[in-house]
């Protein structure tokens, strides 16, 4: 006699109802309106912008496009203002990241302390950051002023003769950077606190236990805990002074940089090829080459950031 076993009931599962089905969607509905968003606003610019790149069209007659390859990007890698107004990307966003970061790193360290009013030091540390770029530019492009600037007086009283902030090339760009610092530094200040209150107490308290001074309480405390908030600050700046646009512009009005293009910026010379020149073509590509630049750069400070924290951890 052979028994044969019967193979179990399948289950079947009663159809959803609507509501059920509304609580399954609700997540992509809640996130659909950024993507939507992003891909308006974010995503089919690049592309366009690409697409662009590889035309030449005129601003007067943007219907009017003509295949040119690769031409755009080679003509601007043939041009000697390109390669100026990067370097003086790079100088001004190293002389106005460095220092910034700096004072921000050391305002915040002052800010955690219990301090009297520290509730009014820290907002009047956003202060700088609240107000118009075209208002900070031109007040400080006042203060800059060759024949009749605060600066040029202070010097003036401390026996160095008057500087011309806006003819020299490195005049300048110390000029157009101590406004980017001005109005950046209370910003970092505020993100690099906001790390250091994250840092737990006892840290502090076994390292005091320790023996340890505050500054190397500072040194093996506070720096490694506030490393990732570091890196986000760094990749922050880096971006923000590869697109550095307004405040060059308004320092002297002028979208050629100076009369040598001595601060004149990736930034301000896209946008003297496409609504200067009326080369939109051109503008396109240089605003490619930007973008891969930033993101070079970010992968760099990104690779560094990780190795050096993959060093520290093997020790």
């Amino acid at each position: 006699m052979t028994l044969t076993a019967s193979a179990p009931r399948r289950t079947e599962r009663p159809p959803a109802t609507l509501r059920q089905r509304l609580t399954r969607l609700s997540p992509y509905a809640y996130v659909t309106p950024f993507f939507a968003l992003f891909a308006a606003f974010g995503l089919f610019p690049l592309i366009y912008t690409a697409y662009v790149s590889l035309y030449r069209v005129e601003l007067q007659t943007p219907d009017q496009m003509e295949w040119r390859g690769l031409d755009n990007y080679t003509a601007l890698f043939g041009d000697d203002n390109f390669w100026t107004a990067l370097r003086n990307t790079f100088t001004i966003g190293v002389i106005s990241t460095v220092p910034q970061l700096l004072m921000a790193l050391g305002l915040a360290h002052l800010l955690n302390y219990k301090l009297r009013g520290r509730t009014f030091f820290r907002v009047t540390m956003l202060l700088p950051y609240a107000t118009s770029v075209a208002a900070a530019t031109l007040v400080f492009a006042q203060l800059f002023g060759r024949d009749f600037g605060l600066i040029n007086y202070l010097l003036h009283l401390a026996g160095i003769g008057p500087v011309d902030w806006q003819s020299g090339t490195v005049a300048s760009q110390i000029a157009v950077s101590t406004i980017v610092t001005w109005r950046w530094t209370g910003y970092n200040t505020l993100i690099y606190l906001a790390g250091m209150q994250a840092i737990p107490g006892d840290l502090y308290e076994a390292a005091e236990l320790d023996g340890a001074s505050r500054w190397r309480q500072f040194l093996h405390v506070t720096l490694p805990g506030l490393r990732p908030t570091i890196l986000f600050t760094i990749v922050v700046s880096t971006i923000g002074a590869t697109q550095l646009f307004g405040e060059p512009l308004l320092f002297e009005g002028s979208i050629s940089g100076g009369i040598s293009h001595q601060y004149q910026t990736l930034g301000l010379y896209m946008y003297e090829q496409g609504w200067g020149f009326f080369h939109l073509g051109r503008a396109a590509a240089i605003a490619w080459v930007m973008f891969v630049l930033i993101v070079l750069l970010v992968l760099v400070n990104t690779a560094v950031a990780r190795r050096r924290s993959g060093k520290e951890n093997q020790r």
